[in-house]
């Protein structure tokens, strides 16, 4: 079994597994090569070398990112035709210059006729002939997709930002401008519309780890998600009919504020257990009903917790234990910082 493999590691701890991210990663490759639209992948979720090839199929091309810190880390692993998906930062010209420099083909959003003053003065590439600045296309991101419950209202969603997009392009074409059209989130991505095969690019992210959030939006089944946390029992606290963990919000993150049935996360194989609160380092185990029967968690024994925002959870660790059918195969590590 699994936790047999996986007792060793020290918890909390961030588990992958690996055949999972593949799969989703795979699937997301065949539904957009059958669109004939390009897959952007956004690496924000993982932050790794190892899971950016795995949703690139390896050619380390055509990613977003979004920090400097993500872009310069895979600028030093041989990763290119990067995108950086933040309005452009005042204080980090500079390191945009630096990047766009070194790099083959590097891309800023600007969202604000001042970012575009800024860029003019400082243009990311010296031997431009024109003032330096090129619109290569136009980007969008469909975060009302969060808001969704089950297929039809993602799609919904899909085809508001995909007509919206589509129609701005048509001016933009009005006016002599030819660029490419992105638009992104995992949900409306999960689910793609026929009307996308008419965009040039989608940038979703989360579908690679996916996580109870996604689930319950109607993205994926939980079958797909990816990821866990390890925890352990370290503390039985009959006078309060609880358990104690030591995973916290630093391990977990506090997203999702509790709002699941069964709080701060899923506890796998104990749908009747609930994660009711959390310090930095301690969580708190109860009952949803009844008694806690104390045997059935001697201490020491292992929880599994699915996250409810793997983004959030993944940023709280600085290493992720990737496991292949149970058995531990590698350590990955994600960059940080910004």
């Amino acid at each position: 079994p699994a936790s047999t493999e996986l007792a060793p590691l020290c918890t909390p701890a961030m588990v992958v597994d690996v055949d999972i991210v593949k799969r989703n990663a795979q699937r997301m490759v065949d539904r957009y090569q059958d669109l004939g639209v390009k897959l952007r992948p956004h690496m924000k979720t993982h932050k790794t070398l190892e899971c950016g090839d795995i949703m690139t199929g390896g050619s380390r091309r055509c990613v977003v990112v979004s920090t400097l810190a993500e872009a310069s880390f895979y600028a030093d692993h041989g990763f290119d035709d990067i995108l950086y998906a933040y309005p452009l930062p005042f204080d980090k010209l500079e390191r945009c210059a630096a990047l766009s420099e070194r790099l083959s083909l590097f891309q800023v959003l600007l969202d604000h006729p001042q970012a575009l003053e800024l860029l003019s003065k400082r243009p990311l590439r010296a031997i431009a002939k024109t003032e330096g600045v090129e619109l290569t296309g136009v980007y969008a991101h469909c975060g009302n997709s969060y808001h969704c419950k089950g297929v039809e209202k993602i799609q919904a969603v899909a085809q508001e930002t995909t007509t919206l997009t589509l129609q701005f392009m048509e001016k933009l074409r009005a006016a002599g401008i030819n660029c490419k059209s992105s638009i992104g989130s995992t949900p409306s991505c999960s689910h793609p519309i026929k009307d996308m095969g008419q965009l040039s690019e989608v940038h979703p992210g989360n579908y690679v780890f996916y996580d109870v959030q996604q689930s319950l939006i109607g993205s994926c089944s939980m079958e797909d998600v990816a990821v866990r946390v390890l925890t352990r029992v370290i503390g039985h606290c009959p006078h309060r009919n609880q358990l104690l963990v030591d995973c916290g919000w630093a391990a977990l993150s506090q997203d999702g504020a509790g709002r699941l049935p069964s709080g701060y996360a899923v506890i796998e194989g104990h749908p009747d257990l609930k994660l009711l609160s959390m310090t930095q380092e301690h969580g708190r185990v109860e009952p949803i009903t009844g008694e806690l029967d104390y045997s059935k968690y001697p201490l020491g024994s292992l929880l599994k917790l699915v996250p409810y925002h793997s983004c959030a959870t993944a940023m709280m660790h600085s290493v992720y234990h990737v496991h292949s059918g149970g058995r531990l195969v590698g350590k990955w590590f994600p960059t940080r910082g910004w």
